[in-house]
């Protein structure tokens, strides 16, 4: 048995400074992702829709892996939700970025879908030491 207890059980630390510039990083990459995504997705349509949502589940995918876990995919959705969101709005002129079509609703809730899915089924931490399988 651990004397350490059960992992939920532990105060919660503030990460070192290597993996806050890791989630900081991802979150950039997000934003840009979704950016180059509602840009991309517009002008190639049926291509340019699957290609920026294979962008963007490759790098939430890449995120959780890189990091080791579920945050990693998290911080670069929460940056392509937060780009997406605020390339949707409206400017004064009347200008936007999205037209009211299909494949941009497409794009926006197939990569909120993406997201969640990502994050929900990315590699969690892993318990460690002896007593971790019931088996033994």
């Amino acid at each position: 048995m651990s004397d350490r207890g059960s992992m939920l059980a532990q105060p919660l630390r503030m990460p070192p400074a290597g993996r806050a510039a890791a989630y900081a990083g991802l979150l950039l990459l997000g934003a840009l992702t979704g950016l180059a995504g509602a840009l991309v997705q517009a002008g190639w349509f049926p291509g340019g829709l699957l290609l920026a949502l294979v962008g963007a589940a490759g790098l939430f995918v890449g995120g959780a892996r890189a990091v080791g876990s579920r945050a990693g995919a998290v911080a670069p959705a929460v940056g392509w939700m937060i780009s997406v969101i605020l390339s949707t709005a409206g400017r004064p002129e009347g200008d936007f970025l999205f037209g009211a079509g299909g494949g941009s609703y497409l794009f926006l809730l197939g990569g909120m879908a993406l997201a969640v899915i990502c994050a929900t089924l990315g590699g969690g931490r892993q318990p460690v030491g002896e007593d971790v399988r019931l088996g033994k």
